[in-house]
């Protein structure tokens, strides 16, 4: 918000107020006061909804000779806010409350800082009362986004969703923070999104109200300001997550999660992981001939038609998986110690090279592992 009919006063304070990121969390949380269902809701969330409503009604307050009447401006934050309540299964009612307080809030807000500012009480009068008209003029498209996400708009709403996700993720032209705000697709406080994608391709695969999921290249994937928890992952579900990331940086994660998600489901991965999990494997994914040399050198001797020999391979993946320890490979594959013994004592035998001499440090198991995988990986295609 701007000029009011001329006055600088007036000006100084609204412009203050729109800079003012204190402004927008008292106004989410006098919304988020006024019931247990929307105090549920995070304030960042409210944050987000205030933000973008308060600064779609710049243009009104900033030129109202030139801006036309209230109902021709530019209402989509107010839509999309009643559209998100709706989707969330808040009352009607309580959308309404939350909103009123919230305008009734500003207009507390506004009131005191012209006053302390000296200015009249006739312009004081005239900008409450074009406060009242943009606000009654807010709360009737909140109403009407929320009716038509009742009953046809969660098609087109999610249209724009799936048209901002490709843009950000796939490496088009970039979508600004705002068009993704009136979407409902938020960022954090540092303006970075949590990036997500999930196998397989299912909307209710996450279940969070602070990630916007739409499908992508057959799997789903999705923006946050925060990751969901597990109890938010669907079981079957296998989801990736990101860490926050600026805007130009989310193609590239995007590149990274899906070759997480695909490697995590070729071992039947379920649950939620971070993406660091599968560097690792990502890293030796990308120089599969590698491996095959590496199995070449260290597993010569065994043969993938052999069904004990692959049985020893895979006795000694877990065993690395475990740290090297005996107890805990045993209890992972449902054997005796000694079976975990008698089995790495002859891949031994057959390679001539030992698995359990930890003097070759890191890189040495690192190899081992990779051509462990490398190995077993063709003999299941044997």
């Amino acid at each position: 918000m701007a000029v009011v009919r001329g006055s600088e006063p007036v000006s100084a304070v609204l412009r203050g107020m729109a800079d003012d990121p204190d402004v927008y969390g008292e106004l989410a949380r006098a919304a988020r006061s006024r019931s247990p269902e929307l105090s549920r809701l995070t304030e960042e969330a409210t944050r987000s909804h205030v933000t973008a409503v308060l600064r779609a009604a710049a243009p009104w307050f900033t030129a109202p000779e030139q801006a036309g009447p209230v109902d021709e401006q530019d209402f989509t934050a107010a839509l999309l806010l009643g559209a998100d309540r709706a989707v969330q299964g808040v009352p009607m009612t309580v959308v309404l409350r939350g909103v009123q307080a919230a305008l009734a809030r500003v207009a507390e807000i506004v009131v005191d800082r012209c006053r302390s500012a000296g200015v009249p009480d006739r312009a004081l009068l005239s900008l409450v009362l074009r406060l009242q008209e943009y606000g009654a003029a807010v709360e009737r498209q909140v109403i009407h986004g929320y009716r038509a996400a009742e009953h046809d708009a969660p098609r087109a709403l999610g249209a724009v969703r799936t048209r901002l996700l490709h843009q950000a993720l796939l490496g088009d032209v970039a979508p600004r923070e705002e068009e993704l705000a009136r979407a409902g697709i938020r960022a954090d406080t540092e303006g970075r999104y949590h990036c997500l994608v999930a196998a397989p391709a299912r909307a209710r695969a996450v279940r969070s109200a602070h990630v916007v999921t739409v499908p992508l290249d057959g799997r789903t994937a999705g923006l946050g300001p925060r990751p969901p928890e597990p109890g938010e992952v669907a079981p079957e579900a296998l989801v990736v997550v990101a860490p926050s990331a600026a805007l130009p940086e989310l193609p590239g994660l995007y590149r990274l999660l899906v070759r997480a998600v695909d490697l995590g489901r070729q071992q039947g991965l379920h649950g939620l992981y971070d993406v660091t999990d599968f560097a690792g494997r990502i890293a030796l994914a990308e120089q599969p001939y590698l491996g095959v040399l590496l199995s070449r050198r260290l597993l010569q001797g065994l043969d993938p038609a052999d069904s004990f020999h692959r049985q020893l391979a895979l006795t000694a993946l877990a065993f690395l998986d475990n740290g090297r320890r005996i107890d805990q490979t045993a209890a992972a594959l449902f054997t005796h110690p000694n079976t975990v013994r008698y089995r790495l004592g002859r891949l031994r035998q057959i390679t001539s090279a030992s698995l359990t001499d930890g003097d070759g440090g890191p890189l040495a198991a690192l190899h081992w592992w990779w051509a462990l995988t490398a190995w077993l990986e063709s003999a299941t295609h044997h």
